[in-house]
Parts: C-alpha cells; sequence; structure tokens
C-alpha cells in the first residue's frame, strides 16, 4: 500500500484572469514534515486550497491516499485524515473552549482516538486554563493554540498549519513551535507555512520553495540551512 497521503499533479489554478499555481507537482507522505516557503504572493496558500478543494484548480488532478479528488468537495477531502489550520485560525468566537473543541472530536481514518480532549488539555495546558471562556476573549497565542488543538481532535493523519505564527509574541511563537514538535514526534505527517525560516526547518524533513507559482526548490530542510543564498534569493525581503 502506498504512503502517500496527499498529492498534487501539474496543478494550474487562477484566480479569475490570474494564473496563480503553474503546473505544481507536490506530494507527502505518512509522517513526513514538509516546510511550504516562499515570499508573499508567491501561491502557498492556494496550493493548499487548492488540494483541498476549497479553491478549484483549473488544471490537474488531487490525489488522497492514492485516490482521485480532483473533484470531490472539501468535506470528503478532510474527513481521510487531514486537518487544516488557516491562516487567520477560524475558531468560533461565540463558543468557548471547551465547546470548539468538543465539535470537532471524531476518530481518525482508522479508528484512532489518540488526541482525546484529555490529552490536548494536557498539551495545551493554557487552554485548560481558558476552559469556559469565549473564542472572542482568547489573546491570538491563545486562538492559535485553541485552533491546533481542535484540528488534534479529528485524530488526523495529515496535519496542515499556515502561517502558524503569524502575529504572535516571540515568547508564544516559541510555545507555538515546541507544540508543533511534540506533534511531529507522534508520527502525524505536517505540512507547514511559516516566514521563519529556521524553525520551520528545524523541525520538517523537507522543503518547498514557490516563485510565482512555481517550484524552483525541493529539497532537504538541511540543504536549506547549509545554503543562505538560497534563501537570500528566494526568501529574503
Amino acid at each position: 500500500m502506498s504512503n502517500m497521503l496527499l498529492e498534487a499533479k501539474e496543478l494550474h489554478t487562477y484566480y479569475g484572469a490570474s494564473h496563480i499555481l503553474h503546473g505544481i507537482d507536490f506530494h507527502i507522505r505518512q509522517g513526513e514534515g514538509i516546510a511550504l516557503m516562499g515570499r508573499n504572493g508567491m501561491g502557498k496558500t492556494t496550493l493548499i486550497k487548492s488540494m483541498l478543494g476549497i479553491v478549484r484548480p483549473r488544471h490537474g488532478r488531487i490525489l488522497v491516499r492514492g485516490d482521485d479528488f480532483t473533484r470531490a468537495p472539501t468535506y470528503r477531502t478532510v474527513q481521510r485524515g487531514i486537518a487544516y489550520v488557516p491562516e487567520g485560525r477560524g475558531i468560533f468566537p461565540n463558543l468557548s473552549v471547551r465547546e470548539n473543541l468538543q465539535m470537532a472530536a471524531r476518530a481518525g481514518v482508522d479508528g484512532q482516538r489518540e488526541w482525546s480532549f484529555e490529552r490536548v488539555m494536557a498539551t495545551f495546558p493554557r487552554l485548560g486554563e481558558r476552559i469556559n471562556n469565549g473564542g472572542w476573549q482568547l489573546s491570538g497565542g491563545e486562538q492559535q493554540m485553541l485552533t491546533i488543538g481542535r484540528a488534534l481532535m479529528t485524530n488526523p493523519d495529515l496535519l496542515i498549519l499556515d502561517e502558524a505564527t503569524e502575529g504572535l509574541a516571540p515568547l508564544i511563537a516559541l510555545e507555538i513551535w515546541r507544540i508543533v514538535k511534540e506533534i511531529r514526534k507522534t508520527g502525524i505527517a505536517t505540512m507547514i507555512v511559516d516566514k521563519n525560516h529556521s524553525a520551520v526547518t528545524s523541525i520538517c524533513d523537507r522543503a518547498m520553495i514557490l516563485v510565482k507559482g512555481e517550484v524552483v526548490f525541493d529539497g532537504s530542510s538541511e540543504q536549506v540551512r547549509e545554503d543562505p543564498g538560497l534563501i537570500q534569493k528566494h526568501l529574503g525581503v
């Protein structure tokens, strides 16, 4: 059986007349960590949304666990063991922390329930202190913890984090990275978008860099860390 969780083949995605993704190929295997990198506006979020069916690619194919999901609705795609933490977090502000978590609880694809409410509480003790607070009462860092915790309550095989620490204070960002490292140790495949190149490449096995909707690098994170010129050319301000 193939260990591929999610694949994209020759993806071309448009917003109206604007051609955003230019024939992108992508894959992530079980347990793998991938850093999706690139300056703002290079197509990172569009690639994620195209693979999840939130945005429909005009050409190309999407495979989930080897099955063609190119035209599948988003809910069917994520039911195959994919959890998405979007930029902007997307919590339910009128629900409490407890309610946000419990509404997402379900078994994984293979019936696994390793990520229970109790385990999420142990992983995010700060959320336990805010358990009855409304989502709107949380700080940005707490909201991000809640969104990640809610994603884990679906017992995913693949966790996608878009702008994992965007806008967070440095100490809170460090806590998020610590938590993500712990999640990686459990064997969950992880795809991370973040501007902190050092942090994200230290967590992930592979790195992919996009420039204007095309892949300009796909290799090991170690290669990125050892090549300052690569970072300066494609990721520097």
